[in-house]
Formats: structure tokens, C-alpha cells, sequence
């Protein structure tokens, strides 16, 4: 098939002056983290929502109940794997003395920001997509989307619903509702087996750049507050490679450079790195970063990390995070590369 011209992603570009003086919830002593999720096949086979409790709605927790198999790419911990050759080169392109930038939130510039999402019960009604922009790369047929489901603000406008009962996955990008219709046009979208370690085709995209589902990488107020995060984490970068790496299936990038990350590459927090003195939301993320790491998924400003909007968010423990500098991560070793 004929290769589509890359797509550039524009990032919601929320200043740190913006976010720093948002209001804030009052600190608090961090909740006891809760013990791991049953992880057996017989749980796995049990009804989803009476097992792991989970809810439904806009930005409903998941119970505990754990996206994807957990040998999946996103599952696996990277703390003790090899440092990638051009680590130093890679880390340099995104920028050393570049900061990390939480791009989710309670209170900027007047609510929750970020991606959201929203579970339904299997039995939720679904409705016409009609695809413009990559329509021989997205998953066609209908999409179990609710008539109050949340879309992301923004030009991206990304729309993901998660069926919590047949444990399924979907995502759109550029998502808008056609008038006076139940029906929706997109970008493009696809659709994942939540039970399933599947990838996408070779060279598809889906509502992400880089070919990836969006909303394993999210940072949820529901995990951060159960006691961990056991995944890795979604991040933007301004300039990738005409190229990617698995996970990923697609890349978004004319330029060729080695020295430039290709998508699906994994970046870890340095372990000598401490994370004592950060307040316990913003230490869980960074533990997260530590153990799962961060993969490039699209194009964006550097260093941005996704999340979901919840109002239950402290921002100014958030905002800590923009203390952490690129010079403070690794890249964690590559597999084969696919360039374009």
C-alpha cells in the first residue's frame, strides 16, 4: 500500500506558568497502595466487572483490572534491561536540560485537561465511524461510543471508550460527531483486544502517531492513588525519525537522522535518580518511570507526559515534575528498527 503523508500532531501546549498557578487541592498523606490484581487465568475468565469492580463512566476506574496481557510491551518492566548504544545522542535530540511537563491536570485554564476516556457495559449501542483521513489504516465497523462521550479539547481530539465486558478498546482521532446524527466522523481509529498482545499491521497508524493504543500509556488518578503504576507511560517529543520501533507500527517524520528518537522508543528515569522528596502523586509517576519507562507515541512538544483529566489531581505536586530534566533519563535498548 502507498505510504501516507506523515502526520504532524499538534501538542496542547499548557505552560508552566498556566499550570503553576492553578489552584490546587491541600496535600495530603499518600493512600495505602493496594495489593497487586489477581493475575491468574481463572480471574482473567471471571465476569470483568464483578471480579476487579469495574465502574462505569467518564473517567470510571478500571478496579485494579489490568490492560493487556501482562507479558505485553506495555506491562514489562525495564529497570534492569540495557542501555541503548546511542542513548546519550538520543536523549540530547529531545533535550538535556529540557523538562518534563505533566499534560494532564484538575485545573487548567478551568476544569480537568487531558485525554479522557470513558468505560460502558458491553451492551452499549454502537454507532456509525466514517473515516477521512487514513481510512485503509483504521479498524472499520461501529464504535460503542455513548451520546455524553468525553472528547479531548484541542485540535487532536481524541475519543477513546473502553467495553468493559467484552474487554475491548477503542480510539479515534479527530473525532467530531456528524450534526444531527448519532453518527461520527475521525481521522482515523482503531480498535484492540484488551486480552490480546496483538499489534497493529506493519506501517498502519491508528489514532495515535505512532500506531499504538493511547490509553494503556495514560496516567490515571485511579492506579496513582490505588499505590502504583505498572505501566509504561505516554510521551510526546517534538522531532522523530522516519522510522519506528516495536511496539510501534508507524512513523510520523520525513528526517532520517539516527540521532533522532523513531517511534516506540523507551526512555527510563535513571535509577541513582531519587524521588524521595517528591510528593506521593508525582513520586508514584516517576516510579512508574523508573520501572516501566516512557515511550514515544507521537509528536508534540518534548517531554510531555499524557494523562487523564480528573479533578482529584493536586496540580502543584504535579508541577513538580517539571524539576526533572531529559538529562535525568537513559534510552532503554532498541530492537530492530524499522526506518521508512
Amino acid at each position: 500500500m502507498s505510504k501516507p503523508a506523515p502526520r504532524l500532531i499538534a501538542a496542547i501546549l499548557c505552560t508552566g506558568l498556566a499550570l503553576t498557578a492553578c489552584a490546587a487541592a491541600p496535600a495530603s498523606a499518600p493512600p495505602p497502595a493496594a495489593p497487586a490484581p489477581p493475575s491468574s487465568a481463572a480471574a482473567d475468565a471471571s465476569p470483568l466487572a464483578a471480579v476487579f469492580k469495574v465502574g462505569l463512566g467518564s473517567g470510571a476506574s478500571l478496579g485494579g483490572k489490568r490492560v493487556f496481557p501482562a507479558d505485553n510491551a506495555w506491562n514489562t518492566p525495564v529497570d534492569k534491561a540495557a542501555v541503548d548504544p546511542d542513548s546519550d545522542a538520543l536523549i540530547r535530540s529531545i533535550g538535556l536540560t529540557t523538562t518534563l511537563h505533566p499534560d494532564f491536570g484538575a485545573h487548567w485554564p478551568t476544569g480537568p485537561f487531558g485525554i479522557p476516556y470513558v468505560v460502558v457495559k458491553g451492551t452499549q449501542k454502537k454507532v456509525k465511524v466514517t473515516f477521512t483521513a487514513y481510512p485503509a489504516e483504521s479498524d472499520r465497523g461501529k464504535y460503542p461510543i455513548p451520546r455524553n462521550a468525553p472528547v479531548e479539547k484541542g485540535s487532536d481530539r481524541h475519543l477513546i471508550v473502553i467495553d468493559r465486558d467484552h474487554w475491548k478498546l477503542y480510539e479515534l482521532f479527530g473525532a467530531r460527531r456528524v450534526k444531527g446524527s448519532a453518527a461520527w466522523k475521525a481521522d482515523s481509529g482503531a480498535i484492540f483486544d484488551l486480552r490480546s498482545n496483538r499489534l497493529r499491521p506493519a506501517g498502519w497508524t491508528s489514532a495515535d502517531a505512532a500506531g499504538l493504543p493511547i490509553f494503556p500509556g495514560l496516567v490515571r488518578h485511579d492506579e496513582v492513588k490505588a499505590g502504583a503504576i505498572t505501566h509504561a507511560l505516554r510521551f510526546t517529543v517534538a522531532e522523530t525519525r522516519k522510522a519506528y520501533v516495536s511496539p510501534a507500527r508507524h512513523y510520523a517524520s520525513d528526517d532520517t537522522s539516527e540521532n533522532l528518537p523513531p517511534m516506540g522508543m523507551r526512555v527510563r528515569l535513571k535509577a541513582d535518580f531519587s524521588i524521595a522528596g517528591f510528593p506521593w502523586q508525582a513520586r508514584r509517576v516517576l516510579q512508574a518511570m523508573k520501572t516501566y519507562g516512557m515511550i514515544v507515541a507521537d509528536n508534540g512538544s518534548d517531554w510531555y507526559v499524557s494523562g487523564v483529566p480528573d479533578k482529584r489531581w493536586n496540580d502543584e505536586a504535579l508541577n513538580t515534575l517539571k524539576s526533572v530534566a531529559g538529562s535525568n533519563f537513559e534510552v532503554v535498548a532498541m530492537g530492530p528498527v524499522t526506518a521508512g
